[in-house]
């Protein structure tokens, strides 16, 4: 049953006293307008294209480009991983700003200036000759593809779905997971095959430009009570005050937020997530071939991977509106830890697809928590700040996975030890992740 304006639906804490943007009808759109459908499933359909466009950018996607920038550039697997850890991190230092950006700017100019450097990004991979430029490269695809984009994609749908959110951005991840890690490594080492390492890069620049740049500005839009309209499509009763709130929710500033231990845990959880999986997709060609088996195979064993991927996104949405976040990602993180114990060992066929689905199952239910998590526990109204620091965190902590993959590979001629080593740090916060609760101020603490 759907809330009507003039009342209100408790999404924040217990004894919360803040509520959500109210309507202020400042901004008029014939799209948005005449829309025969609540203009949400536009923004969702919009930021469905985003999250896949920031393909170039994803670890999933550089995978397929590593044996070519180590044979064709003369560099080694331990300074190609190098080079990636340090330039993810230092992208990952822009992304509170990008994140103030999008709550000043706005998602559709934001989205407008990030797809055009993306695409500039791509055309400048395919002209990288030695290990600074191509340094430079990984600074320049992980800030705008999977930092920026991905967040101004996410954020947007956040901003126009409160209620079904989780359901909602799980049919995001669908689309991202097959489309996305399902279906660009295989592309890539499609074009590779026909066309060249560089002339694929550039092919993928031109795929950014043309798509999302058009889709981003079109369709993307703020929120729904600039226009006057309620998250979720509510209706607006006939009489009803404009300026009536539509949903209580608790805002937090991003100061606020980060002195609670839930955004820490979560972040570290997350962040441990994204450095463990960034690492194996990072390094999966290595991994495979240390089993005996193909590049061919590593980019086909993307497919249960990303299907896994989109089952559980999806599923994982439905229950993150019902359960709480803290079981799924407590979840993903036992899931991580298993995959972890399973990669070195991959020899066979029965083996690989367990092993894409164990990442499949790791990766769907972390995308359900980051893209839902910030939202519900600390509200819309600093979304863009408060995201923009705890992906700085977990972006940090995919920078951190490739390298010491990439020198025990060299050192010990094996990934075993440091994987198994590693298993052991998703286990420590699965269990921590179960401890945590929806923050609460303290006047709120005090009255619940």
């Amino acid at each position: 049953m759907e809330r009507k304006r003039g009342t209100s639906t408790r999404s924040g804490t217990a004894g919360s006293a803040a509520i959500s943007p109210t309507i202020h009808p400042g901004q008029t759109s014939r799209l948005v307008t005449r829309s025969p459908i609540y203009y949400g499933w536009i923004i969702l359909a919009a930021a469905m294209v985003g999250r896949v466009m920031t393909s170039p950018g994803q670890t999933y996607s550089v995978s397929i480009f590593i044996e070519h920038f180590i044979s064709d550039l003369g560099l080694s697997r331990s300074l190609v991983s190098t080079l990636y850890t340090i330039g993810t991190l230092t992208a990952s230092l822009a992304l509170p700003y990008v994140g103030r950006q999008i709550d000043r700017r706005g998602p559709r100019v934001m989205v407008g200036i990030v797809a055009a450097l993306l695409a500039v990004a791509c055309v400048y991979m395919g002209l990288v000759q030695n290990a600074i430029m191509l340094g430079i490269g990984f600074v320049l695809i992980r800030l705008l593809g999977q930092g920026s984009l991905e967040m101004v994609s996410t954020n947007t749908v956040n901003r126009w779905w409160v209620r079904r959110r989780g359901t909602v951005l799980g049919i995001a991840g669908v689309s991202f997971a097959l489309l996305g890690s399902g279906l660009f490594p295989s592309l890539i080492h499609t074009l590779i095959r026909n066309f060249g390492w560089r002339t694929s890069y550039m092919l993928l620049g031109l795929l950014v430009a043309s798509v999302m740049l058009p889709v981003g500005l079109v369709f993307f839009r703020r929120q729904p009570e600039d226009f006057g309209l309620l998250p979720d499509g509510a209706q607006i009763e006939p009489g009803a005050t404009p300026t009536a709130p539509v949903v209580v929710e608790e805002h937090w500033t991003s100061a606020e937020a980060v002195r609670t231990r839930a955004f820490w845990v979560i972040s570290l959880g997350l962040a441990s997530i994204a450095m463990l999986s960034t690492g194996l997709i990072f390094h999966a060609v290595s991994i495979f071939q240390d089993g005996g088996l193909s590049a061919e195979v590593a980019a086909v064993a993307f497919v249960p991977l990303s299907l896994t991927s989109a089952l559980v996104t999806l599923g994982s949405g439905v229950l993150v509106d019902r359960v709480p976040v803290r079981h799924l990602l407590c979840g993903a993180l036992f899931f991580q830890a298993i995959s972890l114990l399973v990669a070195p060992h991959l020899q066979a066929g029965p083996m690989v697809l367990m092993y894409g689905i164990l990442v499949g199952i790791t990766l769907g239910l972390q995308a359900t928590v980051s893209s839902t998590v910030w939202a519900m526990y600390f509200g819309r109204q600093h979304l863009g700040s408060i995201t923009g620091i705890a992906s700085l965190v977990m972006i940090a902590g995919s920078a951190l996975g490739p390298m010491p993959m990439g020198i025990a590979r060299d050192l010990l001629g094996s990934y075993t030890l440091t994987l198994s080593v590693a298993a052991a740090l998703p286990m420590i916060l699965g269990i921590l992740a179960l401890t945590i609760r929806r923050p609460q101020r303290q006047k709120d603490a005090e009255t619940a």
